[in-house]
């Protein structure tokens, strides 16, 4: 299948500015790993050292929260878009 991943700003120095990448696999997984084997450093910021998504990686297929799916095992389908989201901490009220 075939999928556009959105990448985040800073993401983007890995992926030589690139904002969206095309990417293809039957699953959030496939996809991930396709994108990674293009840019093997983007794996290191997505993957913990257990091969797991990093706590703090948020990925949203076509506007889902992977969480709430079946994380990296969801299956994705044509033309679907995988975001991939930094989650954002601090600040004070």
């Amino acid at each position: 299948m075939a999928i556009t991943v959105r990448i985040p700003t800073p993401l983007r120095r890995i992926t030589g500015g690139a904002a969206r990448i095309d990417s293809q696999g039957a699953t959030v997984r496939e996809a991930l790993n396709h994108l990674v084997g293009l840019h093997p450093e983007l794996g290191e910021r997505v993957y913990d050292e257990n091969g797991d998504l990093r706590r703090f990686i948020n990925l949203f297929v076509s506007g889902e929260d992977l969480r709430f799916l079946n994380g990296l095992d969801t299956p994705i389908t044509d033309g679907a878009e995988l975001s991939i989201v930094p989650a954002v901490a601090g600040g004070a009220i």
